[in-house]
């Protein structure tokens, strides 16, 4: 980094270990107190702090009903002294909690073309291999601007961040998560969350915004310069092997190993080469993975593909022990490919048919990642 964007990374790394408490306006209801309590040391969350998402589809079974009205799609369980925290409503048809996934190596993602996302996409499988991947198109926040790599359709945008890929960019997931994570408002987004049960009526007391602009957009830029997971024991030969057997069992059909940045004025970000397994697309899981949950275009089955770098790290962040997939349910390896299906069934079949020792090494090059 130059001198300044490094004196911002600093800056937006002090406000990412941020506390807030209820004289600095955090709430009235809220999930945390900072971004660190869910991204412990940049890493992955785990149930213990998942956020959870709910709605509800209205008696047709297809209209989907994000229950703004009631608090949703996000639940607020936590809340300032003197006013309610939030409780799931009974009506709700769809419920489903995202352990927070890591951070680094996020300014990577951000920074591949919106075209290459679309070269990737394949949404009725023209190639007829059983993966049918497709963007999801975003309907933009007020504040979204969009860059000469963004691409649109009827006026939505391409999302990329999140389980179900729907935050366009940085700027729109950290402005949500200081909004409905931690009741923060900014000069992006100046409405406190609010119990819908109880009242219309904001009474953290704090004026808003709670924070500046300029305090967000450092916290952008700290996630844009994280630096991206390091791998490890690359020349051990079952690693080697690991690969190779990733590769035959069809994995990197979705989990795609290589991508590449377009244009960035941050000069390690500038048309480079990095390795995040994943194609950043939305696809269908199979019925193990529906929780009857539908975020904006993204359908209950569908999720965006995981990157999987930094898997091997992520004990680290997680208490010791991995939780896997979008909401922890798996603790190893083997449990979260055995929820893979849908277009993923193919993969997790061949994983089926390989000897002990070859799932080993297979699980050998995970480690490494």
């Amino acid at each position: 980094l130059t001198s300044d964007q490094l004196k911002i990374h600093i800056r937006g790394d002090e406000e990412f270990a941020r506390a807030f408490s209820e004289k600095d306006g955090l709430g009235p209801i809220f999930v945390q107190a900072s971004c660190e309590s869910c991204h412990v040391g940049d890493g992955k969350g785990s149930p213990i702090n998942a956020l959870t998402r709910f709605g509800r589809y209205e008696s047709d079974n297809l209209t989907w009903d994000a229950m703004i009205d009631q608090g949703g799609p996000q639940l607020q369980h936590r809340s300032i002294s003197g006013y309610a925290a939030e409780e799931i409503p009974d009506e709700a048809t769809g419920i489903t909690q995202f352990i927070a996934p890591n951070v680094t190596g996020m300014g990577y993602l951000e920074a591949v073309p919106d075209s290459a996302l679309l070269a990737m996409e394949d949404p009725t499988d023209i190639d007829n291999d059983g993966i049918s991947g497709r963007v999801h198109w975003v309907n933009p926040p007020d504040f979204f601007q969009p860059g000469p790599d963004h691409v649109t359709s009827g006026g939505l945008y391409i999302g990329r961040f999140g389980r179900k890929a729907s935050a366009i960019d940085l700027l729109m997931q950290t402005v949500g998560a200081y909004t409905n994570d931690m009741g923060i408002t900014s000069d992006f987004d100046m409405q406190d969350p609010i119990n819908a049960a109880v009242s219309d009526i904001v009474t953290d007391g704090v004026p808003d915004p709670e924070v500046p602009a300029s305090t967000v957009q450092a916290v952008v830029q700290y996630l844009q310069t994280l630096e991206a997971p390091r791998r490890r024991n690359e020349t051990d030969g079952d690693v080697k092997a690991g690969e190779q057997l990733f590769l035959q069992a069809g994995c990197e059909n979705c989990h795609t190993a290589t991508l590449k940045t377009g244009k960035s004025e941050i000069a390690a970000l500038n048309e480079v080469e990095f390795h995040p397994y994943t194609d950043l697309l939305l696809h269908d899981m199979g019925d193990d993975l529906n929780d009857q949950y539908k975020e904006g275009n993204g359908e209950p089955e569908e999720w965006r593909t995981t990157p999987l770098w930094g898997l091997g790290l992520q004990q680290e962040s997680q208490g010791g022990q991995i939780y896997l997939m979008h909401d922890g349910r798996a603790a190893t390896y083997d449990d979260a490919i055995q929820l893979h299906g849908g277009e993923a069934a193919e993969s997790r079949d061949n994983y089926n048919k390989l000897s002990e020792a070859d799932k080993n090494k297979l699980k050998a090059f995970l480690n490494s990642l």
